[in-house]
């Protein structure tokens, strides 16, 4: 009798787990062909700086854009480290003509023995388009943005230079 009973109770198993985890799509109010709503997602930057020993031969007062995967498709212009260990500069979309939507530019800040010091950020988001509603963020008029990123926390000394990076961009 168990030799018997083992296979129709895996069988009966098998046949449960198909039809309860099939998504035959018999639930409820969704119509017949109808896709489904793209939930928002947002994911962190990642809130680590580049390795300072990569960014030992900064010059004094020098501000240095990070290759990385949105580099191709922006020009970074006027960046300065001026005093208060504030990093200004023009970003501008190169790639295309479609509005910018959203953008985090990071800054790490060196000394000059390459130590790293603190890290900064700078975040746009377009009306419409912001996850933090209320918040104050600067316009995108004309070709680009400018951007003023300080640090975070006070920094541990005398920054030489800054590395900057982009972990967000995107546009239509």
């Amino acid at each position: 009798m168990r030799r018997i009973a083992a296979p129709a109770v895996l069988a009966a198993l098998t046949l449960a787990l198909v039809t309860a985890c099939g998504g035959s799509g018999s639930g409820g109010d969704k119509a017949e062909g109808a896709p489904s709503p793209v939930p928002s997602v947002s994911f962190a930057a990642p809130k680590q700086a580049a390795a300072p020993a990569a960014y030992r031969k900064l010059a004094k007062g020098e501000v240095r854009l990070e290759q990385g995967p949105f580099t191709d498709r922006v020009k970074v212009a006027g960046s300065a480290l001026a005093a208060g260990s504030t990093v200004t500069g023009h970003l501008a979309v190169t790639s295309d003509v479609s509005e910018l939507i959203a953008l985090e530019l990071s800054a790490a800040y060196y000394d000059a023995d390459g130590k790293l010091l603190g890290a900064g950020s700078f975040q746009y988001a377009e009306e419409g388009h912001d996850d933090h509603k209320g918040a104050h963020t600067p316009a995108a008029e004309g070709p680009g943005i400018d951007f003023r990123i300080q640090p975070r926390e006070p920094l541990t000394g005398t920054p030489a230079g800054a590395v900057l990076s982009i972990p967000v961009l995107v546009n239509e």
